[in-house]
C-alpha cells in the first residue's frame, strides 16, 4: 500500500496566539487536500487557540516539543498529558535546534518517544548531519547512530506509525537544500536502517520526511523520491507558500 505523505509545517519561535489564528484562517483554504496528511506544530501557547481555529478543516495541530515525564518540578516543561488533553496528535521530537541549544541527548530523544506513544501521540523524530559531518563522510554512520538509539525499545508496531524527519542541518534555514540524490538516499538509507532493526514491513509502513529549506520550486522533485514521504517545513510555513507544498502534485 502507498504511504500517504505528511506535510508539517515547524513554526518554531514564531506566531503569537491571535497571530496564529489568523496564519491557520488564511492557510486553511490552501491546504485543503485529501492527498497528505497536514499538520501544523506550533508553539505550546499556540496550541488551543490554533486547534479551535483549524476546526472543520483537515490541519491537524502538533507540538513542537514534549517532556519525557508525566507531571512534577519541571519548570517551563510541557507533560504528554497536556498535550493529549488538547487534542494533540503529533510531536516533533529532537529537532536539531533542540539538540545544539537546548543539550537534547539521543538518549533524551528516546525517553521523549517513548513517552509519546505511551500516550498515543505520534512522534516526528527528527535526525540529521552537520556540514562537517557529511564532508567527513559520515552522514549515514551518524543519522544511523541517531535513529538506533531514537528507536530503542520501541515495537514494531509503535514503529510503523512513527514519521521520521530527515533534515541535514546545514540545509536548516540557510537556503541551501539537499540535492534530490542526496535527499532520497539519506532517507532510503534510514528505511534500510528501519528494516535491520526490525523488519521489511516496518520499514515499507514508516513515513520519513526531508526537511531543511523545503519550498514551492523543490517540493515536487523532493517529494516524488520513493523513500520520501513528505516535508518538515520551517519558514515556509509561516507564509501562503506554504499550500504550494501541500498541493505539490
Amino acid at each position: 500500500m502507498a504511504r500517504k505523505k505528511i506535510i508539517a509545517g515547524n513554526w518554531k519561535m514564531n506566531m503569537t496566539p491571535s497571530q496564529a489564528v489568523a496564519l491557520v484562517n488564511e492557510l486553511k483554504p490552501l491546504v485543503a487536500t485529501e492527498e497528505a496528511d497536514v499538520v501544523f506544530c506550533v508553539p505550546a501557547i499556540d496550541i488551543i487557540p490554533a486547534m479551535e481555529a483549524a476546526k472543520g478543516s483537515n490541519i491537524v495541530i502538533g507540538a513542537e516539543n514534549m517532556y519525557f515525564e508525566e507531571k512534577g518540578a519541571y519548570t517551563g516543561e510541557i507533560a504528554p498529558e497536556m498535550l493529549t488533553d488538547a487534542g494533540v496528535k503529533y510531536v516533533i521530537i529532537g529537532h536539531s535546534e533542540r539538540r545544539e541549544y537546548f543539550g537534547e541527548s539521543d538518549e533524551d530523544v528516546n525517553k521523549k518517544v517513548l513517552k509519546a506513544f505511551e500516550h498515543g501521540i505520534t512522534p516526528i523524530i527528527c535526525c540529521g548531519e552537520t556540514l562537517a559531518q557529511r564532508e567527513q563522510g559520515v552522514t549515514m554512520d551518524f543519522v544511523r547512530m541517531q535513529i538506533k538509539i531514537a528507536f530503542q525499545n520501541v515495537t514494531a508496531d509503535q514503529a510503523k506509525t512513527a514519521v521520521i524527519a530527515y533534515e541535514p542541518i546545514w540545509a536548516i534555514g540557510t537556503g541551501k537544500t539537499a540535492t534530490t540524490e542526496q535527499a532520497q538516499e539519506v532517507c532510503a538509507g534510514i528505511r534500510a536502517c528501519i528494516a535491520e532493526i526490525y523488519d521489511e514491513a516496518t520499514a515499507e509502513a514508516i513515513r520519513i520526511q526531508y526537511g531543511g529549506s523545503v519550498n514551492p520550486a523543490t517540493a515536487p522533485e523532493l517529494f516524488a523520491q520513493p523513500d520520501i514521504d513528505g516535508g518538515l517545513v520551517g519558514g515556509a510555513s509561516l507564509k501562503a507558500d506554504f499550500g504550494k507544498i501541500v498541493n505539490w502534485k
